[in-house]
This record gives structure tokens, C-alpha cells and sequence, in this order.
């Protein structure tokens, strides 16, 4: 078997280019889906629902597209067409999902037409996002990888830093964050605009300067039979993961959990904690309840201050990841760092002031950057070529299916806590995910990456 060569920085910087405008689109999404869907009207207990969309066309679409890829051969390469249709389609849906409220349908339609256009984007960013992990695996030598999981997790975080900062920028600059009831602001509205533009830019950057290896070279490296490919189910190859598959899907239970609680309940948490937020009646079924007023300038500006938040997580794992390679062992890092992230989770409970959060925030930041780099480092190194693509995107499993399972509880889980007559309790399930994240710190011991 042939040995990959080695890739000049420049070349793994390309190959993983795209991802920078990827994570724009999902850190827009991840920051504002619930702000978006309680300007539309939907109940704070129910917000959680409106997540299990995203993680569910993730657990669909991944695998379809790795193993799809896995056996797809074109001129342009067998990965890259996929960054092209995800690209195109993320345009599309990202310019529709945050005006649901200004087309002058009901309640209950635009969020309907949300929910779609929710469902069309974690889509497209799915589609979008997979082939650049996959693609790493392909081209580049075990070596080499910590380097290139690495630049890809950078370019992952900054993206995010961007993404994240749009609204507050937009409304700094003058542009409007405050619409009538049911409509989005425009600060909003713009980021989603912006971000798809520069999702398209950066992926076609990637397509346009990189080149896969052809069928016959690829073989070559990665020491497949061309003539007699062995075909294998998914339940076939399910039973022969690699041990690590299954024992760091366990810690990515608790840790995909977590982050599902801080992109769901963060701007309800930070409004009521740390910026007064009017609170206004709602009657939903008949009960009479307090909710936050989604109209106040209180709230939007808690909504941007969220995005603010959470670029101070991708700067802490940004910061993180340079920490990382210094530890000797990779379980030791990955450990330290869910503690670390727990800890800032449960510190939010007891800051009021928005600037102190910033200590929470890039705590939180040191869960992330090991969240994204290690799991995919363990795995790699203990698969080969054959079922790259469909083993990652079946390994996207451990990080959908906690989502969804916590999406579906989380509402349940939230009402459980909550007084009659008052305020729904948000900042608490920040508390639980970082019981969660130090539950995953002690999962960590049971990885058996050998």
C-alpha cells in the first residue's frame, strides 16, 4: 500500500477553506433559531422541539451522503460535488427561514414555514459539511491529520466568531433590532443574508483549488482492491466498528446533550439573568402564563448579546486547541476539558452581570474545541479507506442522537421545574448541561481507542 504523501500547509488550508463559511451558516443557525421562533410566538417550553429537526436531518442525510460519496467518481471529484449542491441549496434557505414572519401569514403558518425551512437548511448545511471531514480522511496521511483537524477547527471557530457577531455588528451599525410583532428584525434578517454569500464564496473556494485523488491512486493509498470491492451493509459494518466508535459515542452522549440546552435555552437564560427582560401574559391552551416580551428592546438586545457569548466561546476554543497538542495524552485532554466546559456551564447560575459571563463563556469554549477536534482524530486513525465516508457520517449518529434525545425531554423537562405563574426557569438548564459535560469527563476513561 502506497503512503499518502505529505501536504504543504497551503494545500490542507484549501481542502478545509470551505468549512469557514459552513460554520457561518450553522453558527447563525444555532444562535438564533430559538430567538427566531419565540419572535414568531412559540411557547419557551416547546422551543426545544423546534431543535429536533436539525440533528434528525443530520442522522438522515449524513450517512446517504457518505456512503453516496463513498462510491461517487466525476471529473470534479467524489466529495466535492456535494459542497457544491449543499452550498447552492444553505443560498436558497437561508434567505427564506428568517423572513417566516414578514410574508403576512398567521402564527401557526409562519411557523410551519419555518419548521421547513429549518428542516431545508440543517439540510444543506449537512450536505455541505460532512465531505470536508471526509475529505481529510481521504487525502491526507495519519501524520498529518492532528495538523489538518486542527486548521479545520480553526476555521470552524472563526466562522463561528463571525457568524455569531453579525446581528450584534448589524445593530451597532444602525440597522434596525427591534420589528413588530412576529417579524424578525432586520439585523437578523441581513446576518442570514451576508452569511449565505460568504457560504458560497468559501465553498467554491475549496472546489476550485482542490483536486482529489482519482479512483486508482486512492485505491493505491488506502489499499483497496478496485476489482473486488467488499460490499457490506450498514449493520455489517456497524458490527465491525473499531471500539472507539462505540466507546467515545458514550462521551459524545452527554456532550451533544449539553450544547443542545445552550443553543436552546441561552437567550431566554441571559435575558431573564442578566438583562431585566419585561416579561408579558401569554395564554397558550388556556393557562395563563409569564414569557419574556419578545418586542422589547431588552430581549433583542439579550438575543445579541447571545451572539456575543457565544463568540466568546469559539475565541476560548480557538485559544483551547492550541493547549491541547501540549498533553501528552489524548484522553487526559479530552477529559480536562469537559470538566473545565462543566464548570462553565454551572457558573452561569450565579453571574448576573453580562460582562462576567465572558469567564463562563471561555470555559465553555474548552468543551468545544476538544468536542470538534478529538472525537474525529480517535476515529480516523483506527478506520481505513474503504468505508471512510459512511463510517463518519454513520459516527455523525453519536452526535445527532443525543440532540434529539434531549430536544424531546427538554420541554418536559424545563415544565417540570417551572412555578405556576412564573417566569420558565431557562438558566437552570444551563446548570444540567454542565452536569452533563462532567458526566462525559468521567466517560471518558471507558475510550478504547487502540
Amino acid at each position: 500500500m502506497k503512503t499518502i504523501p505529505d501536504h504543504s500547509f497551503g494545500k490542507l488550508w484549501n481542502i478545509s477553506f470551505g468549512f469557514f463559511g459552513v460554520q457561518i451558516a450553522y453558527a447563525l443557525q444555532s444562535a438564533n433559531i430559538s430567538r427566531i421562533f419565540f419572535t414568531l410566538g412559540a411557547d419557551p417550553h416547546e422551543l426545544s422541539y423546534f431543535w429536533i429537526l436539525p440533528p434528525l436531518a443530520g442522522i438522515i442525510i449524513q450517512p446517504i451522503i457518505g456512503a453516496a460519496s463513498d462510491k461517487t467518481w466525476t471529473r470534479f471529484g467524489r466529495r466535492i460535488p456535494y459542497l457544491f449542491l449543499g452550498a447552492t441549496l444553505a443560498l436558497i434557505v437561508m434567505c427564506l427561514l428568517p423572513n417566516a414572519g414578514s410574508f403576512g401569514m398567521s402564527v401557526s403558518q409562519a411557523m410551519i414555514f419555518g419548521l421547513f425551512a429549518l428542516m431545508l437548511l440543517d439540510t444543506s448545511i449537512n450536505i455541505a459539511m460532512q465531505p470536508f471531514k471526509m475529505m481529510v480522511g481521504d487525502m491526507v496521511n495519519e501524520k498529518q491529520k492532528g495538523l489538518a483537524y486542527s486548521i479545520q477547527s480553526f476555521l470552524c471557530n472563526a466562522g463561528s466568531l463571525v457568524g455569531y457577531l453579525f446581528p450584534f455588528i448589524f445593530a451597532w451599525i444602525g440597522i434596525s433590532n427591534i420589528a413588530p410583532k412576529g417579524v424578525v428584525p432586520d439585523s437578523v434578517i441581513y446576518s442570514f443574508y451576508i452569511g449565505a454569500l460568504i457560504l458560497v464564496l468559501c465553498v467554491f473556494y475549496t472546489v476550485f483549488t482542490v483536486k482529489e485523488y482519482p479512483p486508482k491512486e486512492y485505491a493505491e493509498y488506502h489499499g483497496i482492491n478496485e476489482t473486488k470491492q467488499e460490499k457490506v451493509n450498514v449493520f455489517q459494518l456497524l458490527k465491525k466498528a473499531p471500539s472507539v466508535f462505540w466507546t467515545v459515542g458514550l462521551v459524545q452522549l452527554f456532550c451533544w446533550s449539553a450544547f443542545m440546552y445552550m443553543w436552546t435555552y441561552t437567550s431566554g437564560a441571559i435575558a431573564s439573568q442578566a438583562f431585566d427582560a419585561p416579561t408579558i401574559e401569554k395564554t397558550v391552551h388556556g393557562v395563563t402564563a409569564l414569557v419574556l416580551d419578545t418586542q422589547s428592546v431588552e430581549y433583542q438586545n439579550a438575543a445579541d448579546w447571545v451572539g456575543i457569548l457565544f463568540a466568546i466561546q469559539a475565541i476560548g476554543s480557538v485559544t483551547w486547541a492550541v493547549v491541547i497538542p501540549l498533553f501528552k495524552k489524548l484522553k487526559m485532554a479530552y477529559a480536562i476539558s469537559l470538566l473545565i466546559g462543566g464548570i462553565g456551564f454551572i457558573s452561569t447560575f450565579f453571574i448576573h452581570d453580562k460582562y462576567l459571563l465572558f469567564i463562563s463563556f471561555l470555559l465553555i469554549g474548552c468543551a468545544w474545541a476538544a468536542m470538534l477536534a478529538l472525537p474525529f482524530t480517535l476515529l480516523t486513525n483506527a478506520l481505513t479507506g474503504g468505508h471512510m465516508g459512511i463510517y463518519l457520517g454513520l459516527f455523525n449518529g453519536t452526535i445527532c442522537i443525543p440532540q434529539i434525545m434531549a430536544a424531546s425531554i427538554g420541554g418536559t423537562l424545563l415544565r417540570c421545574q417551572t412555578r405556576e405563574g412564573m417566569l420558565p426557569p431557562e438558566i437552570n438548564m444551563l446548570v444540567l448541561a454542565g452536569i452533563f459535560l462532567l458526566i462525559g469527563a468521567v466517560c471518558v476513561r471507558f475510550i478504547k481507542s487502540k
